[in-house]
């Protein structure tokens, strides 16, 4: 018996698809969510299969959810997305539903799963989430915090550096880990407040008090936090181009 998740912010979405399920007995719906803090929580206690995921939802969205996980179930997704967004999903052969859901499209979705699950097949939604295919720039981040989730406004943060695997974020409050890459944050936020200075730091520029050289060509910058990090060459030119310097 294969374990199903339903995680929707509409109820009647998830009716539907548990109508449109009756007909595979060899599956069953473990758990209804709806939002991305439920779905977490369901999918922490029963480990299921598959979920179907809506990705827009209150509180805290689909991929952000994704996020937290260290090992995502196979993921089906729910989604109003245009036709566009949706090749990044086909590209990455990670199926979806474009709402509002049709019987035939579904059972195709359907189909393709069981065939994965039945070779045990993994696909991977890893490359998905490096690829930054939300709508505009994000305005925070939501890290695992000692089994807590914390949202971390981004006009809270004071830097961000790079720590191996791990990107390291802090704030007022604290610092929070967070697995992913600099380089992946980097595309979620607005250019324009957030500064790739270094290869290892990301600064908003709200925080630059002070920018002084250092040795060669490079430079230490001076935040209101009272911290200091390296800027690089490039770090420094893009320093230039955004304050008109």
């Amino acid at each position: 018996m294969y374990k199903v998740i339903l995680i929707d912010d509409e109820p009647l979405a998830r009716q539907l698809i548990k109508t449109l399920l009756q007909p595979y007995t060899q599956v069953q719906v473990v758990a209804e969510c709806a939002d991305g803090f439920e779905g977490f929580k369901a999918i922490q206690e029963h480990n299921p299969d598959l979920i179907f995921l809506d990705i827009q939802m209150p509180r805290l969205n689909g991929f952000e959810m994704l996020e937290l996980l260290d090992k995502p179930p196979a993921v089906i997704f729910t989604t109003a997305f245009d036709e566009y967004a949706l090749k990044a999903f086909e590209s990455h052969a990670i199926d979806y539903l474009l709402k509002p859901i049709i019987k035939d499209r579904f059972e195709k979705a359907m189909q393709k799963w069981l065939q994965q699950a039945t070779n045990r097949e993994v696909t991977s939604i890893a490359p998905l989430l490096e690829n930054n295919i939300y709508e505009g720039y994000q305005h925070r981040i939501v890290v695992k915090d000692n089994g807590l989730i914390r949202i971390i406004p981004a006009k809270d943060i004071y830097y961000i550096e790079a720590n191996d695997d791990y990107i390291k974020i802090v704030t007022e409050k604290g610092s929070y880990l967070k697995k992913n890459t600099l380089s992946h944050i980097e595309t979620t936020l607005d250019p324009q407040q957030f500064v790739r200075v270094h290869r290892s730091y990301l600064v908003p520029v709200t925080q630059l008090m002070r920018i002084e050289p250092y040795e060669k060509e490079s430079h230490i910058a001076l935040l209101h936090c009272g911290a200091k990090v390296m800027v690089s060459k490039s770090g420094m030119a893009k320093l230039k181009t955004i304050l008109g310097w």
